[in-house]
């Protein structure tokens, strides 16, 4: 009696705990648990662990940078193809923290800026940032550019002959990087309103980009550290606006609490006034925590004729580039600087062809972000960008024989790897959360387990007892 007892108790079990492990996968109960306590724990309020990573986020910022070294200025000069060589890379560590932080709005809100400092890395770089590189003289270039069809456009090509100022020019590395007294500036800055000094990120160390309102997720977890203004512009005025993309994350991944292979990825880097968004391609793990690899679609950097959204690159209106090239001269105050990925990697092969040295490959040149999907804290984050210089003004009597080209000028590449504390406390909060998720399954499996014992004690019970008979042997001594 005692053993039917127990038997039909484990098969009556067994059904109960099948409908009750099919009912939570159906209407995934627990999911929805860890998602309100992401909900609850993704608020930027004071003591929280979200606003101590927003406030200073842990995983270190490298920026690397990489020069285009050209071999034959003379040649090119004479209308031949240039030929480029890479040096660098010359590394940065970046600190970004926020700082000057006020809540507005009963919290709902968070004000603050965003300054950056960057320090030389002698033993993460090839190079000291004393190398001389060869490139285009891009105040040149943006001064020649200006005075075209002005009535001092003889005059500042006259001023360029007598002072032996040509398109290209010797830098060094830290000048070009933050800045040098450049003497064709200086000596027509009263013609041309502009600063005397130039550099590719020249009074961007040390200082910030202006002033950031972020909302704090309190009323909506989804809006959590979104951008709401920058400077005191909405960001509904941000995408696609005259040729300066900006749009919403703050130099990196934009924060979003929950992750799906679905979503777009936006990035956005305020020194180059870009924002691109990436797409799910695989799974990945960084340090043993599980991600989402996202990278950017060919269609960021698409011509018009591709993707209409890019379409405020077309500068001035109508004038669009090839793919893979998009013309951010409005953010550089006038210099003709065109973006793309490096090696022009997903432009058309034209612009490869044009420059002896272009190698573009997927494996070094591609953007990637790898996210883990409960996290606010990207796992690893490559973001390669390319600045580059096209030349627009050949008319001039200084460029001589050059033909049309877009010649690149140096690209950088930032990276961000998640560190080890973070790592191991962020393994610890997925393998917590993968088992929660999984408690329905793991309960169907002791439904099943239950089920084939209670089949097995069954059928042991519907066997015919054995007799006396069948059990003596065959044959006695």
């Amino acid at each position: 009696m005692l053993r039917s007892c127990c038997v039909y108790g484990a098969g009556v079990l067994c059904v109960l705990l099948l409908i009750a492990g099919i009912a939570m996968a159906l209407t995934q109960v627990f999911q929805k648990l860890i998602n309100n306590t992401i909900k609850e724990q993704v608020v930027l309020e004071n003591g929280t662990e979200a606003f101590s990573v927003f406030q200073n986020p842990p995983p270190p910022v490298y920026m690397q940078f990489y020069f285009f070294n050209l071999t034959n200025p003379a040649e090119v000069l004479d209308g031949d193809k240039p030929f480029v060589l890479q040096i660098g890379p010359y590394t940065y560590r970046s600190y970004r923290p926020k700082e000057e932080v006020k809540f507005l709005d009963n919290g709902t809100r968070v004000e603050a800026v965003n300054p950056k400092t960057y320090v030389f890395e002698p033993n993460m770089s090839r190079g000291s940032e004393d190398d001389i590189v060869r490139t285009v003289n891009i105040p040149a270039v943006t001064v020649m550019e200006k005075a075209k069809g002005r009535w001092f456009e003889s005059f500042v090509s006259a001023l360029m002959k007598s002072n032996n100022i040509g398109v290209f020019g010797t830098f060094r590395v830290g000048d070009l990087l933050w800045g040098y007294e450049d003497p064709l500036l200086k000596l027509i800055k009263k013609l041309i309103t502009m600063d005397d000094h130039f550099g590719l990120f020249y009074k961007k160390n040390g200082t910030d980009d202006g002033d950031y309102i972020f909302f704090t997720g309190k009323q909506n977890y989804q809006d959590f550290a979104r951008i709401d203004k920058w400077n005191g512009q909405s960001t509904l005025n941000w995408w696609s606006t005259e040729g300066c993309n900006r749009i919403n994350g703050t130099d990196g991944a934009s924060f979003h609490p929950v992750i799906t292979k679905t979503e777009k990825l936006y990035i956005f880097s305020s020194d180059l006034c870009r924002s691109i968004y990436a797409q799910y391609e695989s799974d990945v793990s960084v340090r043993g925590v599980p991600g989402f690899r996202f990278v950017p679609p060919s269609e960021v950097f698409a011509n018009l004729t591709i993707n209409p959204d890019n379409a405020g690159f077309c500068v001035p209106a109508g004038n669009c580039l090839g793919s893979g090239l998009l013309n951010v001269s409005v953010c550089q105050e006038g210099a003709p600087i065109i973006m793309s990925s490096p090696h022009f990697y997903q432009a058309d092969d034209r612009f490869v062809q044009d420059v002896f040295g272009m190698n573009p490959n997927k494996e070094e040149h591609e953007t990637v972000i790898d996210v883990n999907p409960f996290s606010i804290i990207s796992l690893l984050k490559a973001s390669s960008h390319t600045i580059k210089i096209i030349f627009s003004f050949l008319f001039c009597s200084q460029t001589g024989k050059i033909r049309m080209l877009v010649f690149p000028v140096m690209y950088l590449n930032e990276s961000v790897v998640i560190d080890e504390e973070s790592s191991k406390k962020l393994y610890a909060v997925v393998t917590e959360a993968n088992v929660i998720v999984n408690i329905p399954f793991i309960v169907i499996s002791v439904g099943i387990l239950l089920g084939v014992i209670f089949i097995v004690f069954m059928c042991r019970q519907q066997m015919p007892p054995s007799t006396e008979a069948e059990r003596q042997p065959l044959l006695s001594s």
